[in-house]
């Protein structure tokens, strides 16, 4: 089960568990014993509450915003 105080809905546990699985591809040490494929290890961090969301404190990039001269 998600502690959904750290992941409010099912959308944010699959981008935080997508983004850890590409952290394990590159390289990086997991935080649970290995079990088969990389994307299973990271969904088992991000419920057992090893992996934790980080919030970039910028607003997102507007494609369609002028460009400054």
């Amino acid at each position: 089960m998600v502690d959904r105080s750290t992941l409010p809905n099912a959308f944010e546990f699959v981008v935080v568990a997508s983004a850890r699985a590409k952290q394990l591809l590159q390289g990086c040490v997991p935080k649970v014993e290995p079990s088969g494929k990389p994307a299973r290890t990271a969904q088992r961090e991000v419920l057992e509450g090893l992996v934790q969301p980080v919030y970039s404190d910028e607003a997102p990039i507007d494609p369609q915003a002028p460009t400054p001269v």
